[in-house]
This record gives structure tokens, sequence and C-alpha cells, in this order.
């Protein structure tokens, strides 16, 4: 297995686009409902840019796209600017595996140099992995959000879950 991160492009936007709508098909660990399309994809990571807060990388096995980390805008107002909520998704088939870290990892390391003070993600409940993962770098649970989202004909709770950067 040769494994590379680099940063995302638009070309990538078919398979994150295949990546995502399986957890939108088939889990609540995100709260869209309908698949995205490939140009909604490249639209979404037109937004990211080469440094700054709000970064894309993707992992490949050979030229295949495996996942993506992210960090984008946590709220829109002005004073929230210094803080980014980060996302995680890997193809089902890698997880487990410590690609998530290392992805993961590539993202902070960017931002590290960046006018960045918090990073917090949303961990729809239960999720021991992505719990697990997020532990392991950093981050630490700093709330709940009790039955904030229903899909699937149920409610689910949110971890929030913050790094100090």
């Amino acid at each position: 297995m040769s494994i590379t991160i680099r940063r995302a492009q638009i070309g990538d936007a078919a398979p994150l686009a295949q990546i995502y709508n399986h957890y939108v098909r088939e889990t609540p660990i995100t709260f869209d409902t309908e698949p995205k399309t490939v140009e909604e994809r490249a639209h979404w990571l037109s937004h990211f840019a080469a440094a700054g807060r709000y970064q894309c990388f993707v992992m490949l096995d050979a030229a295949q796209v495996m996942g993506w980390a992210s960090s984008h805008r946590f709220r829109e107002r002005a004073a929230y600017n210094t803080t980014v909520e980060t996302s995680i998704y890997l193809t089902p088939d890698q997880h487990g595996r410590g690609l998530g870290q290392r992805l993961y990892a590539t993202l902070f390391d960017a931002l590290a140099g960046e006018d960045v003070h918090r990073a917090y993600a949303g961990i729809t409940q239960p999720n021991a992995a992505s719990n697990r993962l997020h532990a392991a770098l950093g981050f630490r649970e700093a709330g709940l959000l009790p039955e904030v989202g229903r899909k699937f004909g149920r409610f689910w709770d949110v971890a929030i879950w913050l790094k100090a950067l």
C-alpha cells in the first residue's frame, strides 16, 4: 500500500461525493439526508485554500482517494473567526487501521501556523471509534447536544469535542 496525503483538488469531487454519500445513505454520522452530487462536492471543495483556516486534505492509496479531513467555518459571526469545525471521513473499509489519525494529524499540522485558536468536532453518538480518534488527537469532550438531529426515524445526540490549537 502506497499511501499519500495531499491537498484536495476539484478533481477529487467524484470520489469524495461517493465516500460522503455512503455515510448520508447508511449512517447517522452526517445529518445530511440527501446524497450530494459531484457538482455540489466540487462547489464545496472550492471553499478551501492552500493556507488559512479552511483547508482540506485527501488520503490516497496509489491514485484512489480513501478519505479526507477538513476544517471549515464554525459560525458566521466575525468573533468566531479563530474557531474552526473539523470533519474526517474514510471509506468504510479503511477504518481501524490508524489512517484517520494520520490524515487528521496532517490537517492539524497545516493549521498550526494559522490564526486558529480552537477546533470543534460534532460526533453523532454512539460512535466509540470516532470518540477514540478525536481523544487520541488531543480533543476533549466539551458537551452533548441531546436528540439534536432526526434521521432514520429516530433522534440522535451529538457530542461536541474541543481541541485547543
